[in-house]
């Protein structure tokens, strides 16, 4: 199979040579010439993201390997094009920008944040057809490639649709970087990103005391002279999006060569990762990603074994680069203890530079006792536990999380300090594919990260200090 040299993809990569591989998790559209004319409309759109961008987050995720920052990742199971309102794209980022306060305010710790927005339309299917009622049709596989309606021609995969993602994603672009630039992240701000929803907890009184200290500090440095205006970390945040690279077609046709350093980049997104569906070594989703040089992240589920693993870090990062390679852990909580640590162990052994980071979604997935998908709270918050434990046991750094949620008054994952039952997911469950976290939820999840963050931190300080009396 064909390697990366240095930075660059030799022998037979191109953005095509997908096509000569098996697909899994592939539309089957009934009009190719259709589908390769989207296609070649799609490749003559402007980027969605920029390649120098896509360097950056490399760069701040080469500092989450190296144990200087974490990840935070989230938003959206599956976006969508009826739900699509700036409102929206706002309670998202700003529960975002909460937990990002929650985790860098109570640990010290930088925090890279990146959405799970502008661009994840597509989701992978346990099975190729649906039977509802006695009538069977093709899975819903995500706005981008057919619609919800459980009918047979809104099932028909439709290229236009990819169109239709593109047109979205811009627009959701657009208003994230606003938010982001424009004063909306601005520190000051911390107070006024308490959702209208959200009632008087107690992880928001956690948050209000918090804030009234971010207040205080911000006080004291701007009577040093560190003020919004000398230091624009304070009034602005980098902000990063992802989606599963599931699409191969609507990638293919967003990958471009970036004039300034004349390698690939698939500008759909800043960062890009392999569904635990289509990670194999020989198949389409790896070959196509092996060459662009995006930032990538690999799902890893219980199935997935060392050797397995270290063919996809070899093939997908050759050269170590720090940043490439995030391995986004999913295993359950009852099987992350023995499922991750082999994992863990094996990529130490071989001195590998990657980042990790717990999925605590994906693998808690049940069916509750009044017929809805859902997930435990209570098993989320225990397999990020687990996650830190085993990182410590294992003496790598836990480099951050990745989850579903929405900045929506949802009721879809049951517990929480504001008890959401089985009885009342039918209240407020407007997912299309899998439960998400609602704003409550995601902010009582940060104040447990920030909690083992911050005693990764004492312990680092300590094994310093014994290090320097010795």
């Amino acid at each position: 199979m064909p390697t990366l040299t240095g930075n660059r993809p030799t022998g037979n990569w191109t953005p095509q040579s997908w096509r000569a591989l098996p697909a899994k998790q592939m539309p089957a559209y009934p009009d190719a010439d259709h589908l390769a004319q989207v296609g070649a409309q799609l490749s003559r759109f402007p980027p969605l993201v920029f390649a120098g961008e896509a360097r950056e987050l490399k760069s701040q995720l080469a500092k989450v390997a190296r144990g200087e920052a974490f990840l935070l990742q989230g938003g959206d199971c599956a976006e969508s094009f009826q739900e699509f309102h700036p409102d929206k794209i706002r309670d998202t980022f700003r529960v975002l920008l909460q937990m990002a306060v929650v985790m860098t305010f109570g640990s010290a710790v930088p925090v890279v944040k990146v959405g799970r927005m502008a661009g994840q339309f597509a989701k992978p299917r346990s099975a190729d057809m649906e039977t509802v009622g006695g009538v069977e049709l093709p899975s819903y596989r995500g706005d981008i490639i057919n619609g919800f309606d459980f009918n047979e021609e809104s099932r028909i995969p439709d290229p236009n649709r990819m169109l239709n993602a593109y047109n979205q994603s811009a627009s959701t672009l657009n208003l994230l970087r606003a938010f982001a630039q424009g004063g909306y992240a601005d520190l000051h701000q911390v107070h006024q990103w308490i959702l209208g929803f959200v009632g008087r907890g107690p992880e928001v009184q956690r948050y209000e005391e918090f804030a009234s200290r971010i207040d205080e500090a911000l006080q004291f440095m701007a009577a040093c002279g560190v003020t919004a205006e000398t230091t624009p970390a304070i009034r602005e945040a980098a902000f990063f999006t992802s989606h599963e690279a599931l699409l191969l077609p609507y990638e293919e046709a967003l990958t471009r060569i970036d004039s300034t350093t004349g390698e690939w980049y698939d500008v759909s997104s800043h960062l890009l990762w392999i569904g635990d569906r289509t990670r194999q070594v020989d198949h389409a989703h790896v070959e196509f990603l092996r060459g662009v040089r995006n930032p990538i992240g690999i799902k890893c589920g219980p199935s997935l074994d060392p050797d397995e693993l270290m063919r996809l870090i070899d093939l997908l990062n050759p050269e170590d680069e720090a940043g490439r390679l995030t391995l986004i852990v999913r295993m359950g909580a009852e099987n992350l203890d023995k499922g991750f640590a082999p994992l863990a162990r094996r990529v130490k052994k071989e001195g590998r530079t990657v980042v990790w980071a717990s999925d605590p979604m994906h693998g808690n997935t049940v069916k509750s006792t009044s017929g809805y998908k859902t997930r435990r709270f209570d098993a989320i918050l225990e397999e990020v536990r687990a996650f830190f434990g085993v990182c410590h046991g294992e003496g790598i750094h836990p480099g951050g999380v990745h989850f579903e949620m929405t900045g929506q008054d949802v009721t879809e994952c049951t517990g929480g300090a504001h008890e959401v039952t089985d009885d009342a997911l039918s209240e407020r469950y407007h997912t299309a594919c899998d439960p998400r976290l609602n704003a409550n939820q995601a902010l009582e999840l940060a104040f447990l990260i920030a909690e083992k963050l911050k005693e990764e931190r004492a312990e680092k300080d300590r094994a310093r200090r014994i290090a320097a009396a010795e």
